[in-house]
Order: C-alpha cells, then sequence, then structure tokens
C-alpha cells in the first residue's frame, strides 16, 4: 500500500498549468539583493550579540548542561527540579560547550548562526512548494522580516526584524527555521507515495520542534495541519501519516528531562505575562493586512489553499485565547502572521495578469519600505549610535549591560541573592540566584523564594530576619543597586554600573 494524496499541478492553482511569467532582470534581482542586505545586516548582529530579555535564561540552561549534562537540576536556582528549556537543540549546545570549553556567550553566538541558517533556508524550501518563480524565496524573506506594523514587537517567536535581532539566538529561532523545513518535508510527502520511514522521520521532527520551543511547535502543528488538509487526502491514506504522529507523541513522552504533557497545566501561571500580545494590534501587525488581502485571492482560487487553511487555523487559536482568557495562546499569532506574509510576496510575483502583478508588487514594495523603517533601530546594533541618524537612533534600543564585573568574586554554583534584572542576567555566568528570574512551573516553591527576596530587600527588615534567608537558601552573595544595604553587615567586594555594589555575606 502507498499514501497517495491529490494535488494541483502548480502550487496554489487548480486546473491547467501555467506559464512562469519572466519579470524584468531588474525584478528578479531587486529582491535577493535586498534580502542579502538585510542578512549581512542580521549576520553583523549574530557577532554582536546583544542583550535584551531572555538570553540570560538560555545561557544558564547551557551553563547547566555543559557542567551536568544528565542531570543539570534547575536552570536559574539551587534545586534539583526538571524545565522545559532542556530541549534537544539546548543539550547538543551544551554538549558543544563541554567538549570545545568555548565560552557560553561564544557558544550562543554558533546558535545564532546556526539558527539563521536554518531559518533561510526553511523559508527557501518551503516557498519552492508553493511557487517556481525565482524571486519568491527572497520576497517571502523580506516579508517575513519587514511586513509587521509600524512600531516594532519584541518577542521571542515572533521573526521581524527588530526582534530576530536580539533573539536569533534563542531556541525560537531555530524552531521556527526547523519548521519551515518541516513543511517543506511534509508538503513534498503528502505531494508524493512517501514511504513508512519518512513518516516516522517527519513524526519524530514534529516532536523534536516541539521539545525545543514548545510555543513555535503549535505554530509548526498548525502550518502542518494545513499541509495534510490542503492535499485532500483519501481516507485510506492516513495509516501512515498517523504511524508518524503516533512517533512523535512517543518520544515526547520518552524525552527524560522535563514532562512534557505536565505543561498543558501551565497555563495559568502564564497568563499575565502573555496578555500584552493582545494590545496595540494595528501598530504591531497593521502591515499584514497586505497579506491578508493577498490570501483572498488565493481563497477563491482554492478553498483549501494551504496559506488560507494555515491563516484560519492561527486565527482560530488567537482568537480562542483572547475570548476565553488563555493569553498564553497569542504566542500563535505566528500562525495567522506568517501565512499571510508570504502570500502577499507570491501574489507580488504569481497573479495572474501583469497588471495585477504590477499592483500587487508595488503595495508590497511601499509596505517593505514602511516596514524597514520602522524597525531601522536594528541599525543601532552593527552601528556606532552616534553614526546613526537623530531618526534613526531615536528608534534603536540599548541592548543590556551584562555581568562580567562580579565574575571575579562570584564562582559557578554560588547563590547570589538578587531581584529584577540582575535575577535575570546573573545566572547566564554561572551563580544561582534565590527567586527564579522568570516563572517556573515546576519549581514548586516559586512564590516562597519571591516572597523571600522581596522581603530581604524591604527597606524595614530586621537584620536577624535577612541572616535567616541568607543561611535558609545559603547565600553567598548579595546584588543591589539602591544603596540600603550598605552598613547592614555586608561586604561591599565590587562596585559595577548604575550604582550596583556586589557584597559578600559574612
Amino acid at each position: 500500500m502507498t499514501v497517495r494524496f491529490s494535488s494541483s499541478p502548480v502550487p496554489g492553482r487548480t486546473g491547467a498549468r501555467h506559464a512562469v511569467v519572466r519579470p524584468p532582470a531588474a525584478g528578479r534581482t531587486a529582491a535577493p539583493v535586498a534580502a542579502g542586505l538585510v542578512l549581512v545586516l542580521l549576520v553583523l548582529v549574530v557577532v554582536r550579540l546583544p542583550w535584551v530579555g531572555d538570553l540570560g535564561m538560555h545561557a544558564a540552561t547551557v551553563q547547566r548542561l555543559r557542567h551536568s549534562p544528565l542531570d543539570p537540576g534547575n536552570p536559574l536556582v539551587d534545586a534539583d527540579t526538571p524545565s522545559p528549556y532542556y530541549s534537544p537543540w539546548m543539550l547538543l549546545l551544551g554538549a558543544v560547550a563541554r567538549v570545545t570549553d568555548l565560552p557560553v556567550f561564544a557558544v550562543l553566538r554558533l546558535a545564532a548562526a546556526a539558527g539563521l541558517a536554518l531559518l533561510v533556508t526553511g523559508v527557501w524550501r518551503y516557498v519552492r512548494t508553493l511557487s517556481a518563480h525565482r524571486a519568491a524565496p527572497a520576497l517571502a524573506l523580506l516579508s517575513l522580516l519587514l511586513l509587521w506594523g509600524t512600531t516594532p514587537f519584541l518577542w521571542s517567536g515572533f521573526p521581524g526584524l527588530h526582534s530576530l535581532a536580539l533573539t536569533v539566538s534563542y531556541p525560537s529561532t531555530f524552531t521556527l527555521g526547523l519548521a519551515f523545513h518541516f513543511w517543506a518535508w511534509l508538503t513534498r510527502a503528502v505531494r508524493g507515495a512517501a514511504g513508512w520511514g519518512v513518516w516516522l522521520g517527519l513524526g519524530v521532527l514534529w516532536a523534536v520542534i516541539l521539545l525545543c520551543h514548545q510555543f513555535s511547535g503549535v505554530v509548526a502543528t498548525a502550518g502542518a495541519v494545513a499541509t495534510v488538509l490542503a492535499a485532500r487526502p483519501r481516507r485510506t491514506a492516513w495509516l501512515r501519516p498517523v504511524a508518524g504522529l503516533s512517533a512523535g507523541a512517543v518520544v515526547l513522552w520518552a524525552w527524560p528531562y522535563y514532562d512534557f504533557f505536565a505543561l498543558f497545566g501551565a497555563g495559568d501561571g502564564l497568563e499575565p505575562v502573555h496578555r500584552v500580545l493582545y494590545g496595540h494590534p494595528v501598530a504591531r501587525f497593521g502591515l499584514v493586512l497586505l497579506g491578508v488581502a493577498a490570501l483572498v485571492p488565493r481563497w477563491r482560487r482554492d478553498r483549501r489553499d494551504p496559506l488560507v487553511v494555515f491563516f484560519a487555523l492561527g486565527v482560530l487559536v488567537v482568537g480562542a485565547g483572547w475570548l476565553s482568557g488563555h493569553y498564553s495562546w497569542g504566542r500563535a499569532l505566528p500562525a495567522a502572521v506568517v501565512p499571510a506574509q508570504l502570500a502577499v510576496a507570491l501574489e507580488a510575483v504569481g497573479a495572474g495578469r501583469r497588471r495585477l502583478r504590477a499592483g500587487w508588487a508595488a503595495l508590497l514594495t511601499g509596505a517593505l519600505l514602511l516596514g524597514g523603517w520602522a524597525q531601522a533601530g536594528t541599525l543601532g546594533y552593527v552601528v556606532p549610535r552616534g553614526a546613526l541618524p537623530q531618526a534613526v537612533e531615536d528608534r534603536y534600543r540599548p541592548p543590556w549591560t551584562g555581568y562580567h564585573w562580579i565574575t571575579p568574586w562570584v564562582r559557578y554554583g554560588d547563590v547570589v541573592l538578587a531581584e529584577g534584572r540582575p535575577a535575570r542576567q546573573i545566572p547566564a555566568y554561572g551563580p544561582y540566584t534565590v527567586a527564579p528570574g522568570y516563572p517556573d512551573f515546576f519549581l514548586p516553591d516559586e512564590e516562597r523564594r519571591t516572597t523571600a527576596t522581596g522581603t530581604y530587600f524591604a527597606e524595614r527588615t530586621p537584620e536577624s530576619v535577612r541572616r535567616g534567608i541568607e543561611r535558609e537558601y545559603g547565600v553567598r552573595w548579595v546584588v543591589d543597586r539602591t544603596g540600603a544595604l550598605d552598613g547592614t553587615g555586608l561586604r561591599a567586594v565590587a562596585r559595577g554600573p548604575d550604582g550596583q555594589v556586589l557584597y559578600a555575606v559574612p
């Protein structure tokens, strides 16, 4: 028995084959050149690796896996708990750090380069399954990076140019790139007569994607469902895909570093953090409306066009999150944004009539220029701020300063009491904090640790209470920027940026 799916002769079309219209030479080269320039900018950003957001968490994860790959414990606090950050990709990075003895931030630069390469090649391969036009992949990549809104939105898994510049080393970038490859392989499988091995491999790959970044895994799953539904499978053709799905479920169940299925109970603690995803939609995603309009002619040509179905699934999940108050479901927004971005790029090169293509191309060019201007602050990560025009500098977001200044005294595994941004950065260098800088579903005493940290830094807390907290959590160092701990029995050993002080606990 072979698995056969019906499909149109040309992706996104029904009926007879359409001739590929060759545009002028300038039109064929403009998109690749522009995409190349943007990629050069991102490569230069990788060299610098600016720090804003979750980079400290990922650096801490690599630190733990480098030192103890089989039993790393909690990445942020001195506790023996599992963590969803211990994914196959991070395990590989930890092995690289352990074998090569490279600094963690050098390993993260390698991760950024690999993630960027995987994303670019994945977009190229997937778009090739939708269009044979030479300029389509480059134009799709530009749309993916620039076609967002007039206000940059910075969040992992959202591959706008400015966001990607700050998250390119994150597992979300690697995972999204892997998802594009997954969709490309799946598309070819459903159009041909894929054997058992192909489908089992696709199932394992799907599980790896979910393990590496769960939210991007939801996006990948929506795209996969759209791909299969668009292929109109016969009822007798489901056995091997179901076998692949089962293989993926076994991998998810067997992964030893954390219980994947326990994450379904983690929603309540994540909702307040993700509510912001639903704010200011026009400013953040307004340019995507052009892509939504481009989905309409695709829907008219084919009611089961894969991008149309993909978009519909994304809207369904995100809308359900808004209506139900499960705001973490907003992390599936790329499932609605990405197919719209790809659709307008494909219409600009593949719409039926020449004037229609020219109209789409003109609209897309204007939208890309506006989106590029909105994200021009990315230049600040590779160009000295003084060399930027004032209008561009105003869009630049300065990266965080690191904590290298504490490393001559603080050693790997020491416990440092800190709160706020320091608690999100210090574990990147090997120490632990008392309270995790990020929500941790698997840490049973997270709330107690957070309360203890707040109590310690409160102005009127008795010294006996502070000493008790130090003993309970094995605190050896304290980082504070308020000056409130001067004269409390702690010894100041180093001073850092912004008035921060490193204190030694007697």
